[in-house]
């Protein structure tokens, strides 16, 4: 009888331990994605604080495109949307990394970086800010003849591709899937004298500041 009752002790604390173990390996918290009550939203053109003339559009239209082509929301006016996604451009750094036998630059680094938020015109707060978004990209000129080159352009298009990209999962999936730039990875050769402005209430950039959303519900 004993050595029943041990073994049957034995079982129900192994099977106890084999639950909890695993539990903290398995367990995933639910991810913060955009609340049920939002059901439009509105890209409101990219604010642009570089000198790179133009690139602006350019960011604007690849976020929209993505947003459209996913199609789990309406995407509308940010007058009749839930929901505004507000980026802006903050640094535009152009490196050139190797030179040819007559100094002229061969290969480069680029960085784009944006600050983006996620406005709730429902209840009229922010509900998440990602600072510093943006990776690198290094490629040889178009005019090395390396396999490979890119005009600056064509380089560019390649960031507005996969900012796009980023900024569609970070919005649909949640926090955590696509993180921003710490402050110390960011290059310093261009100082950032931009405020984002954004806290717990409506975001202020600095394309529209007249024009920021207003709710719709009462």
């Amino acid at each position: 009888m004993n050595n029943k009752l041990t073994y049957c002790f034995l079982f129900f604390a192994l099977g106890f331990l084999a639950i909890t173990g695993c539990s903290k390996y398995y367990y995933n918290p639910a991810p913060q994605i955009i609340p049920q009550y939002i059901t439009k939203l509105a890209v409101r053109p990219f604010a642009n604080h570089t000198k790179q003339y133009g690139i602006e559009d350019k960011l604007t239209l690849a976020v929209q495109n993505i947003f459209n082509q996913d199609g789990r929301y309406r995407i509308t006016t940010e007058e009749q949307a839930d929901g505004v996604l507000i980026g802006d451009i903050t640094k535009y750094i152009l490196e050139p990394l190797a030179f040819d036998s007559n100094n002229v630059p061969s290969q480069y680094k680029l960085w784009i970086l944006v600050n983006v938020a996620f406005y709730d015109k429902v209840k009229n707060q922010t509900l998440w800010v990602e600072p510093n978004l943006g990776n690198p990209i290094t490629y040889p000129s178009a005019s090395s003849g390396q396999p490979g080159g890119l005009t600056e352009s064509e380089a560019q298009q390649q960031i507005w591709n996969q900012l796009a990209v980023d900024i569609s999962t970070r919005t649909f999936e949640g926090f955590g899937t696509v993180t921003g730039n710490s402050d110390k990875a960011v290059p310093k050769s261009s100082p950032d004298q931009y405020d984002t402005g954004v806290g717990t209430t409506e975001p202020q950039p600095s394309n529209e500041p007249n024009q920021v959303p207003t709710s719709t519900h009462p």
